[in-house]
């Protein structure tokens, strides 16, 4: 089995039960060592996301508005909102493996074990929207993330976009999902706030993870990793800008260090 051949054929794969069973052969086969990691072959830019076959896909500027988290229809736009976010955290994290050649073992190593990690919270959340009455698709989503990795075709950039930028973003969110969840206070709410909570510390791991990559970039490239807003900047113009709540103690966690942090918020950091 050819390393970067596969994954291809996994990150091609549309219907999430198929993809998954493929991925857990792949990576069983991966962690066993009966996977030889050549570079054989150059990475397709994917012209659609793998979702696109099951979920209509609009603009994120037309999304609709959530209703209400006190009705169950408002939980369930919420939770497939989330769903479509870790399924494309799916396909983020192969791409991660996928696109970027000839560096270490290590490398590989995380970028699966993150896509695992991000398998297990799109079951953990897709069980939640059944018991809603609920499949993933039935809500319109966008494809924002999917274009974005199509957009980041250098590691330094892929790393500090996604991982470091756009993942650590969740890490803000979160919180302030699981407060107003709380303010429901029904078995249902719990229910996610619980769902939310295990992939909120987890996601703090991928974070991490996206910092050491994104370090060991610029290291190889000869950048300072100080201008980490700049870079990000390139592809998400409004990088800068402050932000109504920023988890400090996580983001630390994960590598950010109190300047960076400082330029999204005005809370304390020491």
């Amino acid at each position: 089995m050819d390393f970067f051949i596969e994954l291809e054929k996994i990150l091609e794969t549309s219907k999430p039960k198929d993809k998954i069973e493929r991925f857990k052969k792949f990576y069983s086969l991966y962690l066993s060592n009966n996977i030889k990691i050549i570079n054989n072959n150059q990475p397709k830019i994917f012209k659609t996301p793998s979702f696109s076959d099951f979920c209509n896909t609009v603009d994120a500027t037309t999304m609709p508005k959530r209703g209400s988290l006190s009705t169950n229809k408002g939980k369930a736009y919420l939770t497939h909102t989330i769903t479509h976010i870790e399924y494309s955290a799916i396909d983020l994290a192969l791409d991660h493996a996928y696109r970027f050649r000839d560096l270490p073992k290590e490398y590989y190593d995380d970028w699966l074990e993150v896509a695992d990690d991000e398998i297990r919270h799109f079951l953990l959340l897709e069980e939640l929207l059944s018991d809603l009455g609920y499949s993933y698709g039935d809500f319109d989503v966008h494809s924002f993330l999917f274009d974005i990795s199509q957009k980041t075709l250098t590691l330094i950039d892929r790393m500090a976009v996604i991982p470091r930028y756009l993942e650590a973003s969740g890490l803000d969110s979160n919180p302030m999902v699981i407060n107003k969840l709380k303010n429901i206070d029904d078995d249902m709410s719990k229910k996610i706030i619980k769902a939310l909570k295990i992939i909120l510390e987890e996601e703090i791991d991928h974070v991490k993870k996206g910092d050491f990559w994104f370090k060991y970039a610029c290291k190889i490239e000869g950048i300072d990793p100080k201008t980490y807003f700049d870079i990000v900047e390139k592809t998400l113009p409004d990088a800068k800008r402050k932000k109504p709540f920023v988890n400090v103690k996580h983001r630390q966690k994960a590598g950010f260090s109190c300047d960076e942090i400082r330029v999204l918020t005005d809370e304390e950091c020491s």
